[in-house]
């Protein structure tokens, strides 16, 4: 079955908000044979609307429509669809009760505005909205099918799992694809490829398809068998030679994050990390302590972003930085170390480096950083070197040092 996202919203072409609706119905489609093969963005503007509507009813079976369902004059999406199919808009009672309901237990007035939500299309099918007060709506003409949803992502995904992926599964003959993805940090893609070709000769040879996904720091290998998951059991067998082969580089599997797997392994071991951060500015610790439970396992973090701090609070001899300079192996070790001593806790993180855009020399330019990963009884660094971006050397020390760590710990 091929498929069309329109997405609406004057705050997604300004790049206000960022479109991720469209990457979770790609991704959460693609595992039920749905294949997406147009996108669109578009106005709140009742003329975008039916263009862009009409284009894709004449190249997909089904159009999948979020935005402009809210309760205010510029959510037009609804008025354009009974237009569009010649239908009028009629109190749905249940919707009604359900909106009257949602504003009764949040204590809060119900306006006219929230009433009128509950107009809806005569001939259209209403998708319940159980987070939300804007309920979706399913239309078929021409043996197509066109489902509109609330933009709000929670919502719209609870529609698309609770009501429209089941009723897509009973109306429409649908060859489900199984997908699984492997996660590497700190291989480039290519370097990767070279090094596992005559892995990705047996995957071709098997007829499973592989698609290699990079983004800065990461690089993800997903197999995809058309046959659904009959053939899982093969596709983990390919993947767990991989581990073999790439244990330091390898973390998780799928929708895994480092910040997950590195707190997990901690919890299994019944220990506890530190961060010691400076050109990370605290990012290291943010991303552990955005993993529910962290407490658990992390102890806390210095930013230790100048000398001063470096040496005065965290305890960095002070000869030690004028020695070597703030950004090398010697300081971000004793930093490793000293976090270890301050914090009381079983391994600690440390990252010193320049993230730009400025302060770069010929030696060091913009991009070096030093990472350090301490133990009571072990000590390991490395040096990295980035780029000219700040932000993705920020993201990248981040990432590394998160690998690093759990490549740390599993290996002693």
């Amino acid at each position: 079955m091929k498929a069309e996202v329109i997405s609406i919203g004057d705050e997604l072409l300004i790049g206000q908000t960022i479109n991720t609706n469209a990457s979770w119905l790609g991704q959460e489609c693609s595992g039920l044979g749905i294949k997406i093969i147009h996108g669109t963005v578009i106005a709140d503007d009742k003329n975008e609307i039916i263009n862009a509507l009409s284009n894709a009813l004449n190249r997909v079976d089904l159009v999948l429509i979020t935005g402009g369902l809210g309760p205010t004059k510029d959510d037009i999406t609804k008025h354009t669809l009974a237009d569009y199919f010649d239908t009028k808009l009629v109190m749905h009672q249940p919707t009604l009760e359900h909106i009257e309901a949602y504003f009764r237990k949040r204590n809060r007035p119900m306006l006219e505005t929230n009433t009128r939500q509950a107009e809806l299309p005569e001939n259209c099918t209403i998708l319940p909205n159980k987070n939300g007060t804007a309920a979706g709506m399913w239309f078929e003409k021409n043996g197509k099918i066109i489902i509109s949803m609330p933009g709000v992502p929670y919502e719209m995904k609870a529609i698309m799992l609770d009501e429209v992926f089941p009723r897509l599964k009973a109306s429409v003959n649908l060859s489900e694809i199984y997908h699984k993805t492997i996660l590497t940090q700190g291989i480039g893609e290519s370097f990767l490829a070279e090094i596992i070709k005559d892995w990705e000769d047996k995957v071709r040879d098997m007829g499973l398809s592989l698609a290699y996904l990079p983004s800065p720091g990461l690089v993800k290998l997903r197999l995809t068998a058309n046959a659904g998951k009959e053939r899982a059991n093969e596709i983990d067998n390919l993947f767990l030679e991989l581990e073999g082969r790439l244990p330091e580089h390898i973390f998780g599997y799928n929708n895994d994050s480092l910040s997950s797997i590195l707190g997990k392994l901690l919890n299994d071991n019944q220990c506890n990390i530190a961060t010691i951060e400076s050109c990370t500015g605290g990012a290291i610790a943010q991303q552990i302590t955005s993993i529910q439970g962290a407490s658990a396992y992390f102890k806390g973090s210095v930013i230790a972003y100048s000398s001063e701090i470096k040496a005065n609070i965290v305890g960095v001899p002070i000869p030690l930085i004028e020695q070597f300079g703030v950004v090398s192996q010697e300081v971000a070790e004793s930093m490793a170390l000293k976090g270890l001593e301050k914090l009381k806790s079983d391994y600690c993180i440390a990252t010193t480096g320049i993230a730009g855009p400025n302060g770069g020399t010929e030696a060091q330019p913009v991009g070096t950083v030093w990472v350090a990963v301490a133990s009571k009884k072990r000590l390991n660094s490395k040096q990295f070197l980035f780029g000219d971006n700040r932000e993705r050397n920020i993201n990248m020390t981040v990432l590394a040092a998160m690998n690093m760590a759990r490549w740390f710990i599993l290996s002693h």
